[in-house]
């Protein structure tokens, strides 16, 4: 396989000068203050913008694409790798799963691929932002999609919904990794991650800067930049989309200089996004002078402006009474909540803890586990969606996740995190120590952006005792409950405003979401928008929870459906709604079949398995 050709790397005077040239006459946006000039690659001969030059088998391959030197990986190696990881991260690639035979696509697609930095104004980190761009981009038909990476992925976390739907139909894809991303810093040295994915060198810009840690006992501790950024990067997410809807027309105003001007007048675009990326394209959806011609949103993590549930409140209620309600008799048919067919030790333990705290009242571990679940029911929870959590709290996804996003919201750094956290690799006596050399080459193109994973791990104030989580996750918890937090304070900041009227917007969420459930968030925000007077479609879809990659398991396969199929759709009839004036389909209650599993054996996915989708 050959490698990418570099075109330019662009200096930053030789950007301004050149995008200054481009729109002075043209009438588009005028160019940003980019923190690192555009790395622009080409990826053919082999190689390809979609899928690295892995093509469907080399993404299906459970087996990561593998580096030659572990230590010193190449850009392209770095590039290859986190394009399978983020593919795998979020998409059902198993056989049978439907994926390229029936929705989505894995062909090769050529072209040129652009990275900057950006850094928003009065913010301390900057975002990456890269364009994709087709070499059979249509001039004529001028479609871009923007997005934002799921979870805290980096600048590849949207590429198999984005990337997959827009790339082969001659779109340019333009992402932003919002603020969060994969280039972890050791504070032993401060290095972080250039452009290309490799450890900098002194003096080349970084995604993610922090200074190496002087003095101190012990092992130095990882930066995460979604915790440690100092920005709460979640209260921007809009503002990064917009930014990446800029430098979109940025690139374009190079790349096809004749078939200028690139302005957001003569440009459809489509702003679409899956967890939080769908939360970023709706915050970006009340923002004015975005060029944003439409908005599709599947399972957004978002805090309508009325109504709802906020991320950290859930989550944290979640990591404390869930692993109890899960011995619920209503559990008794998921299986990953009944190891051997048996009830959780684990999860007894936890109703014993919370009735010796004095949160619960019942003496029997069964009647503990009833109170459990109907604490949860109280506060919105459905049994649909506290049996798809099963895959959370097994494991302990939610302290992770409320570890990260507490030191966000509270604008941490990485030594004073909330509740004694911290990030570190750890040994084999479970103690903290320092990275490998490939361990840390690595991060960058292996990591989700928050830890455990990639050798990083969530380092907390583990009790010996038989629940030694409980404490650590009463202290997440008390930082929602104090009103007057610093945590509430970032929380509030994430808020959503009223997307701007007669904007086009499918929102779609799965009925049985465990992580973000539909009650607190898609649904919520609907409610709350259409109310507003937003022009929007809500499709509700019946047993479908929030991550598609782990539904080539047969014990969720044969309870879950994708939702990807549901977003493509979605995308199809928004383009169909701008390029061709067809109206765009209703609001929907999907009813649907999850596949059968008999002999040892799932069956395919089929259309029929996915219901009437509008």
């Amino acid at each position: 396989m050959k490698s990418p050709r570099l075109l330019r790397s662009l200096p930053l005077a030789g950007l301004a000068l050149a995008l200054s040239a481009c729109t002075s006459t043209g009438g588009g946006p005028s160019p940003m203050d980019l923190d690192a000039g555009i790395d622009l690659r080409t990826y053919r001969d082999g190689d390809d913008l979609l899928t690295a030059g892995l093509g469907a088998a080399g993404l299906r391959n459970p087996a990561p694409p593998a580096f030659a030197d572990p230590a010193a990986p190449t850009p392209t190696e770095l590039r290859r790798r986190a394009v399978w990881t983020n593919w795998r991260g979020i998409a059902d690639l198993a056989p049978g799963g439907g994926y390229g035979e029936f929705y989505g696509s894995l062909a090769p697609v050529t072209g040129r691929e652009y990275h900057a930095l950006v850094t928003l104004p009065g913010r301390k980190q900057p975002h990456r932002v890269m364009v994709q761009l087709p070499d059979d981009f249509d001039s004529d038909a001028r479609c871009i999609v923007v997005t934002a990476s799921s979870g805290s992925r980096g600048i590849y976390g949207a590429i198999a919904l984005a990337g997959a739907w827009g790339l082969p139909r001659g779109c340019a894809v333009a992402y932003t990794d919002k603020g969060a991303g994969t280039g972890y810093v050791d504070t032993a040295d401060g290095r972080g991650f250039a452009l290309d994915g490799q450890l900098a060198e002194a003096g080349q810009a970084v995604e993610f800067r922090v200074p190496a840690r002087t003095g101190g006992d012990g092992v130095a501790p990882i930066a995460v930049k979604h915790a440690h950024s100092g920005d709460n990067p979640e209260a921007d997410w809009g503002r990064h989309v917009a930014q990446a809807a800029r430098f979109s027309l940025q690139v374009l105003s190079l790349a096809h200089p004749d078939d200028g001007p690139w302005t957001f007048a003569n440009t459809r675009m489509i702003a679409v996004g899956v967890s939080n990326g769908g939360g970023a394209v709706l915050r970006a959806a009340e923002l004015p002078d975005t060029g944003i011609d439409a908005v599709v949103a599947i399972s957004p993590n978002v805090l309508p402006g009325d109504g709802g549930r906020a991320l950290y409140d859930y989550s944290t209620d979640a990591a404390l009474w869930m692993p109890c309600a899960l011995n619920a008799a209503a559990f008794d048919g998921v299986v990953l909540a009944r190891a051997k067919g048996e009830k959780s030790v684990a999860g007894m333990s936890r109703c014993g803890m919370l009735k010796a705290r004095g949160l619960l009242d019942a003496s029997d571990p069964q009647a503990q586990a009833e109170q459990a679940r109907q604490h949860l029911l109280d506060g919105g929870w459905t049994d649909g969606g506290i049996a798809a959590g099963v895959i959370s709290s097994n494991f302990d996804l939610w302290r992770a996740v409320n570890a990260t996003y507490a030191s966000a919201y509270a604008r941490t750094g990485v030594a004073d995190m909330p509740c004694g956290f911290s990030f570190a690799a750890l040994g084999p006596d479970g103690q903290p120590r320092a990275p490998t050399p490939a361990e840390r080459a690595a991060w960058w193109s292996d990591a989700s952006g928050i830890p455990p994973g990639a050798g990083v791990s969530l380092v907390g104030e583990l009790t010996a005792t038989a629940d030694p989580t409980l404490d650590d996750n009463l202290c997440l918890r008390a930082l929602w409950t104090d009103t007057g937090s610093a945590v509430r304070a970032g929380i509030e900041q994430t808020r959503a405003a009223p997307p701007r009227k007669q904007l086009p917007i499918i929102v779609l969420h799965g009925a049985d979401d465990g992580l973000v459930p539909e009650p607190f968030s898609g649904g919520a925000y609907a409610r709350w928008a259409k109310a507003q007077g937003a022009d929007l479609r809500y499709w509700r879809i019946g047993n479908a929870q929030h991550f598609d990659a782990f539904l080539g398991l047969p014990l969720l396969g044969s309870r879950y459906v994708p939702m990807m199929p549901y977003g493509y759709r979605a995308l199809d009839a928004a383009w169909l709604h701008l390029a061709a004036g067809k109206p765009l389909p209703g609001d929907a209650d999907i009813r649907t079949t999850p596949r059968s599993f008999s002999d040892g054996k799932l069956a395919p996915l089929t259309p029929e398995n996915l219901g009437d989708i509008p």
